[in-house]
């Protein structure tokens, strides 16, 4: 095996420590990642909007729309090669490549002038770097944090909150000042920053996988055994049909109830931030109550959230509905990935940890793919009411799926004598 870890093999099976500094630098690393990476991608609304106003006014936003598409694919579409890559070892050798690979990018959109090549630097080229490093820093936290595991993640997520919120901000006040070409350029200096302090600062603690049975192999798929975790994962293809249409949007229809274009480039700033603040309380609530029991009130309410979206029709209603929708996103993309810990099969240990990621971010990765341009075709056809009630409903379905997983955990620790009831339990 050809891995690059070199961590003490007594470490295998120790129980994570929960604390200490290196496993709080592992946190901050993390949150340098995810500011870099996810931060990054969830302020492409201010992107959108710029470009449907500018240099790619003659495409459709629905075109335009499947650049930040692809780019949100492309942060889970590697999720299940990487993570076996993690779970064989490689770390550092794949993160600092793509963390090259995203400033390259980044520096490279002031030059595109045509829609394939903004299709390639920021969708392809973007996604595919952020997606490099969602999966295993995920799984590296699930090493250091068990009990305060949800806090951990939490605060994993809250980085990408406050990138998609100063990032916007940044290119907002950077454009009439330096111009377009310069204000991504001082965001790429941003990302570099941010990048070098999450590769100084993350390391995993457990040994890679004893195995060498390649990145593909039916072994893989066998995950797929268990039915709460097939079924889970087919829940978040529907959620994120759904999920990341408002934030793509807000900007562009603010301006059509009377919102000012000056103001509604900061609504994607503003989403952000209060995601922030769910990431966090949705940390602490899971580790306290269980992650399910967090993620199915949260992301039913982002689900009505975003039904009722194209129905406000002031300034103020806009703002609060921004905010509230942010905090429950938020709460979803923190503990997006935590179930899967508990909807694995009994022999599912921290060491293949990275496959079952990867496994969740390929249905993730689908569903970003297709839901923001679907929302486009439909905004374009029938107008952005239709498309807030279909991005909505999708939310809503996948958490009606969600639920299934839950009440499986359930029943199977009823048979071992661990249950405490439907609404008790915590899962």
């Amino acid at each position: 095996m050809g891995g690059d870890a070199s961590v003490q093999p007594t470490l295998a099976d120790s129980e994570p420590p929960d604390g200490g500094l290196e496993a709080w630098l592992v946190v901050l690393g993390a949150m340098c990642s995810t500011f870099s990476t996810f931060g990054y991608v969830n302020a492409w609304g201010v992107f959108q909007e710029y470009y449907q106003q500018t240099v790619l006014s003659h495409s459709s936003p629905s075109d335009i729309a499947w650049i930040g598409s692809i780019q949100y694919a492309f942060v889970f579409l590697p999720g299940l090669p990487v993570g076996r890559l993690f779970d064989l070892g490689y770390f550092r050798s794949i993160l600092i490549p793509a963390s090259g690979l995203l400033i390259i990018a980044t520096f490279l959109i002031p030059e595109c002038k045509e829609y394939w090549q903004f299709l390639l630097c920021q969708g392809f080229a973007t996604g595919l770097a952020c997606g490099t490093f969602f999966g295993p820093v995920t799984a590296i936290l699930a090493m250091w944090f068990k009990k305060r595991r949800g806090l951990a993640l939490g605060l994993f997520a809250t980085g990408s909150s406050i990138g998609g919120t100063v990032i916007p901000i940044v290119v907002r006040v950077l454009i009439p000042k330096v111009g377009f070409a310069w204000a991504v350029r001082i965001v790429g200096f941003i990302l570099f920053v941010g990048l070098t302090a999450a590769n100084l600062t993350l390391k995993r603690r457990v040994p890679p996988a004893p195995d060498s049975e390649g990145i593909f192999n039916l072994k893989t798929f066998s995950k797929f055994k268990s039915p709460a975790f097939t079924i889970y994962c087919i829940s978040t293809f529907f959620v994120y049909l759904g999920f990341y249409t408002l934030l793509t949007y807000v900007s562009v229809t603010a301006t059509s109830i009377g919102v000012s274009e000056s103001f509604s480039f900061y609504l994607v700033s503003i989403a952000n931030a209060s995601g922030g603040l769910g990431r966090i309380g949705a940390g602490l609530f899971a580790d306290k109550f269980g992650a399910m029991n967090a993620l199915i009130p949260f992301t039913a309410l982002t689900g009505v959230m975003t039904c009722v979206w194209p129905f406000v029709g002031n300034t103020a209603g806009l703002i609060v509905l921004t905010v509230v929708y942010g905090y429950s996103s938020g709460s979803y993309g923190s503990l997006v990935s935590v179930p899967v810990i508990e909807t694995g099969e009994p022999g599912d240990t921290n060491r293949d940890l990275g496959r079952r990621i990867g496994l969740l971010m390929t249905f993730l990765a689908s569903g970003g793919l297709l839901g923001p341009p679907l929302s486009g075709l439909i905004f374009r056809s029938h107008g952005v009411e239709a498309m807030g009630i279909y991005a909505g409903c999708m939310i809503i379905l996948g958490v009606v799926i969600m639920c299934i997983p839950r009440f499986l955990v359930l029943r199977a620790r009823k048979r071992r004598g661990k249950s405490t009831g439907w609404l008790l339990s915590k899962v």
